[in-house]
């Protein structure tokens, strides 16, 4: 009886053993090696419902790049709010929707107006930051300032390109089956303006003349929905009141961590997936996403980030991983090639690192929340002491494994190797 009442008690004080989701001895191993950083998470990772997918590569003889994958706590049904992590299929949807339309002269570069037609909706003609192209907005310009500093217009001004019917079941094809992608960010649209997307027009770059393609208001009439409600919480700000009720998620963008990573691999490595899960993008396309997803606002032109103190805009202030906790340059020889994302206490990396020196090369996906009070929308958030500190000793743990792990053969790097603009 007492050998059962001790094993009871073990186990209730142990909440880790018990944690949801699918989770890998390796991986536990790293991080209980790392226990001075990690010990409280582990011991209660349902409150800050962490999940870890981290990716180990190695090459063969001619190179090709060989995957095994490592979880903890990876459950796609346990929700997190994905922030702007969507941004980053938004881009790629985006190319492929330019190449698969095959206009003459339609390109990431076209001048791209942005009309509205319907309630909510708003017009964008101008974009000043864009100095190559006359203050004319561009996808291409809207992907550089997703990747660069995560812009959130930019994201929704893709969005509306794309389509909310094409941007879910496009992914859906591609068997990115787990998502739900319904709103634009950063702007009060009910469910039903955001099943709505501007009428667009393209003209030539530098240019307000001679159309190349003209797209109009697109309205879906297919509905995305969980089957079931999804409240979190125990309260949440509303015009200045708490309301103590559990705050709903139900309607709201779901991206779960294995989904991003099989496209980030699709995007770094669309020779390792099958052809039905590439996106339909050139070889320059790819080049120009890999050059901006591992680009630091510190090394742009355009648009421009020239201080980085006043514009919030400094090295790894899109990098979480390894450099998250800090605001000082990253070395040159460590490139990071992601996209991040934070709201509502989640925070949110999905990286492959590389460091050209050492030859390591990993993918790591990983979301934590930090919201101890269980109030949204009150500013309370533990990013700065909990979830960057967790993110940069994340990185790091995972690296300094990677530095130490034995390779048969060392992998060339070499497309993954850019002059930067500065």
């Amino acid at each position: 009886m007492y050998k059962y009442l001790t094993l009871f008690l073990l186990l209730i004080a142990t909440p880790s053993l018990f944690a949801q989701g699918k989770t890998d001895k390796l991986l536990l191993k790293i991080l209980k090696k790392n226990k001075a950083h990690f010990w409280h998470i582990l011991k209660y990772p349902e409150d800050y419902r962490v999940q870890i997918l981290y990716t180990r590569i190695d090459r063969d003889a001619a190179n090709f790049p060989i995957f095994k994958s490592y979880h903890y706590r990876v459950d796609k049904n346990e929700y997190f709010y994905p922030a702007s992590t969507v941004k980053f299929p938004a881009c790629l949807l985006a190319l492929e929707k330019l190449n698969t339309l095959n206009k003459p002269e339609l390109n990431r570069k076209s001048s791209m107006l942005i009309d509205s037609a319907y309630a909510g909706q708003t017009k964008q003609y101008l974009d000043k930051t864009n100095t190559l192209n006359s203050g004319l907005p561009t996808i291409e310009h809207y992907i550089k300032k997703i990747l660069l500093v995560s812009d959130n217009d930019a994201y929704n001004r893709l969005y509306e390109f794309i389509g909310q019917e094409a941007f879910n079941e496009g992914l859906y094809k591609k068997g990115y089956d787990s998502l739900r992608i319904v709103h634009r960010l950063s702007v009060p649209l009910s469910r039903e303006q955001n099943r709505a997307t501007n009428p667009i027009e393209f003209t030539k770059p530098n240019s307000t003349l001679y159309p190349i393609y003209r797209q109009p208001l697109v309205v879906t009439d297919k509905v995305y929905e969980p089957e079931k409600p999804i409240v979190l919480g125990k309260g949440y700000m509303k015009g200045g009141q708490l309301v103590q009720e559990p705050f709903d998620f139900t309607y709201k963008n779901h991206f779960p961590i294995e989904n991003q990573q099989a496209i980030l691999k699709a995007t770094l490595f669309p020779e390792s997936v099958p052809a039905t899960q590439r996106f339909n993008l050139t070889d320059d396309d790819y080049k120009f996403m890999w050059q901006f997803m591992s680009q630091l606002p510190t090394e742009t032109l355009t648009p421009q980030y020239p201080d980085a103190d006043s514009t919030g805009a400094w090295d790894s202030y899109c990098k979480f991983f390894m450099f998250g906790d800090k605001k000082t340059p990253m070395p040159k020889n460590v490139r990071i090639f992601n996209k991040v994302g934070d709201a509502y206490g989640f925070l949110i990396d999905n990286a492959y690192v590389v460091d050209f020196d050492k030859k390591v090369e990993f993918m790591l996906t990983a979301v934590i929340y930090c919201n101890a009070d269980g109030v949204f929308n009150d500013d309370k958030y533990e990013y700065d002491s909990v979830g960057f500190p967790f993110m940069a000793n994340l990185g790091n743990a995972i690296y300094n494994y990677e530095v130490k792990r034995k390779r048969k053969i060392k992998p060339n790097l070499s497309k993954f190797v850019f002059k930067y603009e500065k």
